[in-house]
């Protein structure tokens, strides 16, 4: 007899269930059955679990009313139970029983599956244990079924909110990591497809008319891409616009039915291969901005409401992220505007700079000179190499011949015109513009049998005093002059007629000073001419003034009572002393000139003999009552010069003091040493000369006006004379006036002329 089975059922519902095991677990454990069938029964219909026995093969044996109930399936004797297991878990459970079952002796067997009802599906928890006879042949299994359908749906709940969650943080992170709009769209429709287990997910965006493009989609192997494509809605304006602009969105689990009135739009979802779609509106500033779009195309679907909710928050969160993008592209557009607008500023401030620079390096060069070709030389080579052109060359003009003569041309692939001689009535139009003072710039529209096809720009040379000639640049027949470039030409064209009438006026000045050297040459010829002329009769009549004095004094007729004879005598003999002291002067003026005569160098000790220079003016200085100082220092070395020379300056320079010091004025002549030279310093007291007189008293003939109030008189020979003497002896003169002291300072080299 078969031993009897007792099922000893235990629900655990005092503990927490651990992550794998979540439900109430039922232990069942094989013991013998007492004899007591109808506590069996009872406890058998009391059970809150449903219960179960099948043979070894798995043919149901028997299951109790609680069985049916959670399941709902009415099963007859000798089923297979795992038929009676939902369809799309009985693949999964199946082969975990057949691994299960090669374990002898079976464990408790355990798995988690579902039941279809009629209107709902049920989630049972089943644990299965293995039946042995006394003498351990496996006679069956005994299974106990636990409803874990609100614990399931608990379950799912808790995951679609952990996975929402997970997903919006995740889609928020990517929004802080990436500015990419594109990258956050792609990101958030993979995983809305993941999550959803649906076959498309997309995002469309609209355009002005309301037709738009799939910007980006994920979508399965199976369906077909729609990615980029343009979809134009003719009647989606008036249907829908406002709905999603006030938020609204639109789950539709089937598009036939629900879609009855817009058959063009089934239409065209049907030919997306779409059974079902999610649409959430994208808001942007409170405009419609676009749709997030998820299509189940396999079969109609349920959307449920966490679905529409998680679509609902990743639209929000897609919408800051295009406003972030927008905000960003536009930061990008403005920094490269501002970057844009620094470039074309810096290109602007080079190109100035080149041009500044351009023509500063120009207006130098020409400066500089004083050739007319040079000028124009520089001009054209230094405008040919800033502006690029192939030619450029620069004409005078002759405005009495009308004629334009190439002056100078600087070309690297262009027939040379320079010299050539253009008659200004043959281009009445061009050469009418550059003679009042304008430039023009043209193509030529035949090809030149010389240049070719080409641009030409030409800008007269011109001042206030009018029109000097032209600057013409010829370039390739495609370019247009730009402003800067014309400006540079027209700034070098200034500077070149500035330059022009600089070298004019130079030359000018060189023609004057040349026929002015000329005249005094003449002056000098003339008056060392007549100085020898004159030198002759003045000799003679010296000697008749000689041999008159002496035959008057032996007739007695020079004595004091003699009359006027003597006073007449007088004036006879100082008048021609005066006039032989001018005619020499005047020849050794002219001989110093032309420096026809050697130096005679001597060593000479000026303390010895400087004071026998000064004697003779002893007897003066006294009877003019004026007081003279020399010095000189003990230690001089002597002094190597033309003592003849030196002589005539000193008593120049000497006489010219007592000439002008008053009466109990001072007269100093001091001597001092310097490294290479010594000095000579003669100063008088009295009248002082004017800062705007002290260089011109050196002139030839040049006397100080309302200067000389003893009417001393002069030729204004002496200065000049002196001067030229010192500089013959390779010293220098100048002359001081301050505080009623004036000095005249004389430095000459120590050892001879030019040491």
């Amino acid at each position: 007899m078969p031993t009897i089975i007792e099922l000893n059922v235990q629900i655990l519902n005092d503990r927490e269930p651990n992550p794998t095991d979540l439900e109430p677990r039922v232990t069942l454990a094989a013991t013998p059955l007492k004899p007591n069938g109808e506590w069996l029964s009872l406890l058998d219909h009391a059970s809150p679990v449903g219960i179960f026995r099948t043979t070894g093969e798995g043919q149901i044996t028997y299951v109790n009313q609680r069985w049916c109930e959670i399941t709902g399936v009415t099963v007859a004797h000798g089923s297979d139970w795992l038929q009676t297991i939902h369809q799309d878990d009985r693949e999964r459970v199946t082969t975990e029983w057949q691994q299960a079952t090669q374990s002898v002796p079976l464990e408790c067997f355990q798995s988690r599956y579902r039941f279809q009802r009629s209107n709902s599906t049920v989630w049972v928890f089943v644990q299965v244990v293995a039946n042995y006879d006394s003498d351990g042949t496996l006679s069956g299994y005994v299974g106990t079924t636990t409803d874990i359908t609100q614990r399931q749906q608990a379950e799912e709940t808790l995951w679609q909110q952990t996975e929402r969650e997970r997903l919006v943080a995740a889609i928020v992170q990517e929004i802080r990591r990436h500015l990419d709009l594109s990258h956050v769209l792609k990101t958030t429709v993979t995983e809305v497809r993941r999550l959803l287990q649906t076959d498309r997910v997309l995002f469309f965006r609209f355009e002005s008319d309301w037709s738009g493009i799939v910007l980006v989609e994920s979508v399965g192997t199976d369906w077909k891409s729609i990615q980029g494509e343009n979809i134009v809605d003719p009647c989606f304006a008036e249907s829908y616009v406002c709905k999603y602009r006030d938020g609204h969105t639109r789950a539709v689990s089937n598009i036939r039915t629900e879609y009855h009135q817009s058959s063009c739009y089934v239409e065209m979802l049907a030919s997306f291969q779409v059974n079902a779609e999610l649409v959430v509106p994208i808001l942007q500033n409170d405009e419609l901005w676009g749709l997030l779009i998820a299509h189940h195309c396999s079969e109609t679907r349920h959307w449920q409401t966490w679905e529409t909710d998680l679509l609902k928050q990743l639209a929000a969160q897609v919408s800051i992220a295009i406003q972030q993008s927008e905000l960003y592209q536009e930061v990008q557009r403005l920094n490269a505007e501002l970057e844009q607008q620094v470039q074309t500023r810096t290109a602007q401030l080079q190109l100035a700079f080149n041009f500044e620079a351009t023509l500063k390096r120009i207006a130098d060069r020409v400066r500089d000179s004083l050739d007319e070709d040079q000028i124009l030389q520089t001009a054209v080579r230094e405008l040919a190499g800033a502006i690029k052109v192939r030619s450029c060359n620069a004409a005078l003009y002759d405005l009495t011949q009308r004629t334009s003569t190439v002056r100078y041309e600087y070309t690297t692939s262009v027939a040379p015109i320079q010299g050539r001689i253009v008659q200004m009535d043959n281009f009445k139009e061009g050469y009418g513009q550059l003679l009042q003072g304008q430039y023009f710039q043209f193509c030529s529209l035949l090809p030149n049998s010389e240049r070719g096809r080409s641009a030409m720009f030409a800008c007269p040379i011109l001042d206030d005093q009018g029109v000097l000639g032209d600057l013409w640049l010829v370039s390739n027949n495609e370019r247009i002059f730009a402003e800067q470039d014309i400006r540079l030409v027209q700034q070098v064209a200034n500077q070149c007629a500035i330059a022009l009438r600089q070298a004019r006026l130079y030359q000018a000045s060189q023609a004057q000073v040349e026929a002015l050297e000329k005249l005094n040459r003449l002056k000098d010829d003339f008056l060392s001419t007549v100085s020898h002329e004159l030198r002759t009769p003045m000799a003679n009549i010296k000697m008749a003034a000689q041999m008159l004095e002496i035959v008057l004094r032996r007739d007695k007729l020079l004595d004091a009572d003699a009359g006027s004879l003597p006073r007449y005598f007088q004036i006879l003999n100082s008048e021609c002393q005066r006039e032989i002291k001018l005619i020499n002067d005047l020849l050794d003026l002219s001989r110093l000139e032309m420096a026809t005569e050697p130096l005679l160098l001597t060593a000479l000790s000026l303390q010895s003999w400087l004071p026998n220079i000064v004697k003779p003016f002893s007897e003066r200085i006294n009877s003019q009552q004026q007081h003279l100082e020399v010095v000189i220092p003990t230690t001089l070395a002597p002094l190597t010069t033309d003592q003849s020379y030196l002589e005539r300056i000193i008593t120049e320079l000497l006489s010219n003091a007592c000439k002008y010091t008053p009466a109990h004025g001072q007269i100093a002549i001091v001597v001092a040493v310097e490294p290479t030279n010594v000095r000579f310093e003669i100063s008088n007291t009295g009248i002082e000369i004017a800062a705007s007189d002290r260089d011109r008293v050196f002139e030839k003939f040049y006397r100080i006006p309302n200067n000389d109030p003893w009417k001393h008189g002069g030729t204004g020979l002496g200065l000049a004379l002196t001067k030229k003497l010192v500089e013959t002896l390779g010293g220098s003169i100048r002359v001081t006036s301050k505080a009623g002291l004036t000095t005249f300072i004389v430095e000459l080299p120590m050892n001879g002329v030019g040491s």
